[in-house]
Order: structure tokens, then sequence, then C-alpha cells
């Protein structure tokens, strides 16, 4: 038996998918990316990224990107009713693995000192909106 669950204080999923799906004790966690919470995919509501008129970067700052998505992870798993520290999987998308790579680095240790959970960190091509990170996680639930 699985359930679907959504949660109300993260960003909309942009598709027909829901924000996690408790299958058992284990909570899997759809691809979450920095948009703010509430909010669709609107370009507008991408911490740290800004264009100027003719589409090109005014404000790019990958660290509120990736702050953003860990705050929307911690989000979606505390109305699941799971929690960070529960966090066993962590698969993160990056679109530029170069640039961005030791940046997330930085932030992931700040945010996972305590819950080391297993983690996988891939670069692609692109995200299903101008993002820089996604990540995807499995966590436990009680």
């Amino acid at each position: 038996m699985t359930e679907k669950i959504n949660v109300t204080n993260a960003p909309k999923p942009m598709g027909l998918y829901p924000h996690a799906r408790k299958v058992g004790n284990l909570l899997f966690l759809s691809g979450v990316g920095p948009r703010a919470a509430g909010s669709g995919s609107e370009e507008a509501n991408i911490p740290g990224l800004k264009y100027d008129k003719n589409g090109n970067y005014e404000n790019f700052d990958f660290e509120a990107q990736c702050r953003s998505v860990f705050d929307n992870v911690r989000v979606i798993l505390e109305e699941a009713g799971s929690s960070w520290e529960k966090i066993v999987d962590v698969t993160t998308f990056l679109t530029d693995m170069k640039r961005d790579f030791k940046s997330y680095n930085k932030i992931y240790s700040e945010y996972f000192s305590n819950n080391q959970p297993c983690r996988t960190t891939v670069e692609v091509n692109a995200l299903p909106s101008p993002i820089s990170i996604e990540l995807k996680c499995i966590a436990v639930i009680e």
C-alpha cells in the first residue's frame, strides 16, 4: 500500500506528481528545487536568480538556490511526518558541476553535519525550469 503526500508549504509540483510517496516506513520525495514555497514554475520565484530584459543573468546566486532546496526538502519531510535527521539517501542534480560543486559541498556539510545519508551527485544538462540544483531524497518515516 502506498500513500501520495502533497504539502502546503512547499513549491507546487511542476507536473502531475506528488511531493512525496510513503511506502511502508519509507518516504520517497519527488525532485525538489529551490522555487519559493507555494509558487509555480515562474522564474521570479527562484531565489538567487534574476534576468535582465534581454534574458541574461542579472543576478545568479547558487548558494541561495542551494539553501532554498534544503529548506524545501525539510518542509516536505516535516509535513509528511519525517525529519531531516531521518534522510537515508540523497541524489543531487547540478547543471554545472565545475562551477557549483564546491559551494554545494560546503553548504551540504553545514546541513548534514550530524546526519550523513548516502549521497550521489550528478551533472545534468538541464532541469525543468531555469534552476541549477534539484534534490531527490529518501527518508525513514515512523
